[in-house]
């Protein structure tokens, strides 16, 4: 499994998986911990390293809808615990 990192915002904490952060919150897109499928993936959704977004909804199983200037994104579980975020 291949690690793509990017620079973090000034005196950014530790990353976490975006599916951990909770309704309400912003977060900036720091790592994204999984092959180059996973990440050309999200680069053709619109989504990539240093992106700032807003937590909209949680779901049981990991799930996750985040926005993104006005467009709202669904990601499954294995992707959002694959996406590492720091708040914003």
């Amino acid at each position: 499994m291949r690690t793509h990192n990017a620079p973090l915002p000034p005196l950014a904490a530790k990353p976490f998986p975006l599916s951990m952060a909770a309704v309400g919150e912003s977060i900036v897109i720091a790592e994204i911990r999984g092959g180059h499928c996973l990440l050309e993936r999200l680069l053709a959704m619109g989504l990539g390293f240093a992106d700032e977004m807003q937590v909209l909804q949680r779901h049981d199983h990991g799930g996750i809808v985040v926005a993104k200037n006005g467009t709202r994104y669904a990601l499954g579980g294995g992707m959002a615990h694959k996406i590492y975020v720091v708040r914003n």
